[in-house]
């Protein structure tokens, strides 16, 4: 007799790819990870060639070998870069092709982050790390969600755009442009330079990569804590964001008027800045009285892996068994 594995949880972000392959009883049999997972940059079948690596050494690292055709099966795959429903179903089309399961679904990462951190899946999580997406489910099936890819579609915040906004009021302020700020000098001085300019040429011409512009959120909230107006109004502003996501998503499934968990995840709302996340709580008391707010701490990959188990229709404790072992 072989291993059965009923369900292969994926977690695929941009950095890493979290693998967990999940028993019949809820088990987790094994686990890996692997690089990133970037459609958009290297193409789709470059991206599942990652994928399948990480799936390449789960397998391996079973207990024994798989029990038979076909005793491999659901697929559940929470995607980064599957932003929109026509992205989910061309990602789990080229999956199925792949032939690694008996069924397929694809679903953007964010929803592994809510499903993650509920016994259910009821709820709404907002997620703001490099960028700032929001995703709601009830038992029925329905969804509530936003196209999360920038700009163009409605979107402020996360790690990315707040540190541009910082350094757009910094620059702004030490050429006379705008109000005055603190971010004029931390800023640069994180990088140890002594001034906007200096920090400007240094992104222009490559001295400093521009994938360094993460590191200035921490700074930015730091700024704000002392008191600066312009970085305590950037906090703000987010926060106001946040909120009106949770709400609308709430409103759209019809949870607005009862109790219903609003969960918080990515690195930006993980780090649980006071200033960011007390004000939270208090703008979603007012908008949305009954919600539940907290920090997501379950990774991701179990929410993939409960995700999969809704779909195969498994029976709570098997739901339990695996939860406790990520407890």
């Amino acid at each position: 007799m072989g291993v059965n594995v009923s369900v292969v949880a994926v977690d695929a972000g941009n950095s890493k790819t979290d693998v967990a392959l999940i028993g019949e009883d809820g088990t987790v049999l094994s686990t890996a990870r692997g690089g990133g997972f970037q459609p958009p940059y290297v193409g789709v079948e470059a991206a599942l060639d990652v994928l399948a690596g990480a799936l390449d050494e789960a397998f391996a690292a079973l207990p024994g070998p798989v029990g038979s055709v076909g005793s491999v099966g659901h697929i559940s795959a929470c995607l980064a870069n599957a932003d929109l429903p026509v992205e989910e179903a061309e990602l789990a089309e080229a999956l199925e092709a792949r032939g690694w399961g008996t069924s397929v679904q694809v679903r953007n990462d964010t929803f592994a982050i809510l499903r993650a951190g509920v016994d259910e899946p009821r709820g709404v999580a907002v997620v703001c790390g490099a960028g700032i997406n929001c995703v709601g489910m009830v038992p029925d099936g329905r969804t509530a969600r936003f196209p999360a890819i920038g700009r163009i579609s409605g979107d402020w915040g996360g790690g990315a755009g707040l540190a541009e906004e910082a350094l757009w009021f910094a620059a702004r302020a030490e050429d006379g442009r705008g109000e005055p700020t603190e971010l004029a000098r931390v800023l640069p001085g994180h990088f140890g330079l002594d001034s906007m300019y200096a920090l400007i040429e240094a992104l222009h011409r490559g001295t400093i990569p521009l994938t360094r512009r993460h590191e200035l959120t921490p700074v930015l909230f730091a700024t704000a804590v002392v008191g600066d107006p312009v970085a305590a109004a950037l906090v703000e502003r987010l926060a106001q964001e946040v909120v009106a996501m949770a709400s609308v998503a709430l409103t759209r499934l019809g949870l607005l008027e009862e109790e219903a968990p609003v969960l918080l995840g990515g690195s930006v709302l993980a780090a649980r800045h006071p200033q960011l996340n007390d004000r939270i709580a208090e703008l979603l008391a007012v908008r949305a009285p009954k919600a539940v707010v907290r920090v997501v701490s379950e990774p991701p990959v179990l929410g993939a892996a409960l995700l999969g188990l809704d779909v195969t229709g498994a029976a709570p404790e098997v739901h339990r068994r695996l939860r406790a072992q990520y407890a």
